[in-house]
């Protein structure tokens, strides 16, 4: 969409084959109130009519698996079981601001909870591998961000689907399936994606080591806060790519654009030293462990509150039952005394 954070973009294009110069003067929308320049990078984009995408050596995309493209969209997976697809961009990304903006569409016949399993938007070290993560290889190099419709764990006490989450790995850390990702998740949201009559968009944002995730998904072209998680360092040189993949529960799952902008933000001489002198090679998140506890305390909350109060009314019980017995006992010496 063309709004912000409820913040107009004002384009300035002098030719269509020139890279697209957007100026952001809003107060909400800029980064620690620093302005900002967005230029939409084409060779890092995908919209239609996809004459970048194909197998030839000149394509700047690449389809894999049951991926396939339409006049309207390209469709990762079909409303089919057992289906993976992907589209993986040809060209590392060596830019050190940039965002990515997504617009897709999840839907078909199945009914709540009998679809899926989801799709992915990545940068990654690796790129064009078939695995178990949407469609996407385990343990990979890179941020993934997951759209997942399909709730593995069996026992969800504060957690509706569909899910949006952002995972970073290192290439040693696994994604749990099982847990849906939960112990190796940095943040998430709840969005209601499937079977919509209008656009959903999801807005990626990695500006000063800061990765913020963003959902449009209700139709009035406002986005809405999913994360926003400092202390996120990913190297230069990635791909971007978007993967999905169906089980015994299935979805079309297709992605109509993506779109990434460079960022050009102004930074001082000590703060361009201090990163030329921190070179990321490996990624990684600040406070990881801290960022997980406070996690798990927010979702242990209400079972921690369920057994407060069970053990609070179980020791009432018990106060009581031995009040009434000494109650008794006494009454009962005292009837004995007074006869």
């Amino acid at each position: 969409p063309e709004l912000s954070c409820g913040c107009n973009r004002f384009y300035s294009i002098s030719e269509w084959n020139f890279p697209l110069k957007v100026k952001l003067a809003s107060m909400g929308f800029s980064d620690d109130d620093h302005e900002m320049e967005e230029f939409l990078k084409r060779e890092y984009s995908l919209s239609k009519p996809y004459q970048g995408v194909g197998s030839s050596s000149s394509s700047h995309w690449e389809l894999m698996g049951d991926a396939m493209v339409t006049t309207d969209y390209i469709r990762l997976t079909p409303d089919s079981q057992s289906r993976q697809g992907a589209v993986w961009s040809r060209i590392p990304c060596n830019l050190k601001d940039w965002e990515m903006q997504v617009h897709f569409k999840i839907h078909g016949q199945g009914k709540k909870n009998l679809n899926g399993d989801g799709l992915a938007i990545w940068f990654t070290k690796e790129r064009m591998q078939k695995g178990p993560v949407f469609g996407n290889m385990d343990n990979f190099t890179g941020l993934g961000v997951f759209v997942d419709t399909y709730p593995n764990e069996e026992k969800h006490i504060e957690r509706i689907f569909p899910f949006v989450l952002a995972m970073v790995g290192n290439g040693s850390i696994s994604y749990d399936h099982e847990r849906d990702g939960r112990p190796t998740e940095l943040g998430g949201c709840n969005a209601m994606v499937r079977n919509l009559k209008h656009d959903s968009f999801l807005f990626i944002r990695y500006i000063r080591r800061r990765l913020t995730v963003m959902i449009d998904i209700d139709g009035q072209h406002e986005w809405r806060d999913c994360l926003d998680i400092p202390g996120v360092r990913l190297p230069q040189g990635y791909y971007f790519g978007a993967t999905a993949v169906t089980g015994d529960l299935s979805d079309n799952h297709d992605i109509i654009s993506l779109k990434l902008y460079q960022l050009t933000v102004i930074r001082s001489r000590k703060e361009e030293e201090e990163e030329e002198e921190e070179e990321i090679t490996i990624p990684s998140v600040d406070n990881l462990d801290l960022l997980r506890l406070g996690q798990n305390e927010e979702g242990m909350s209400g079972i921690a509150i369920f057994f407060a109060v069970l053990f609070s009314l179980l020791g009432c019980i018990f106060l009581v039952v031995i009040g009434l017995v000494v109650y008794s006992h006494w009454n009962e010496s005292r009837r004995k005394r007074f006869y």
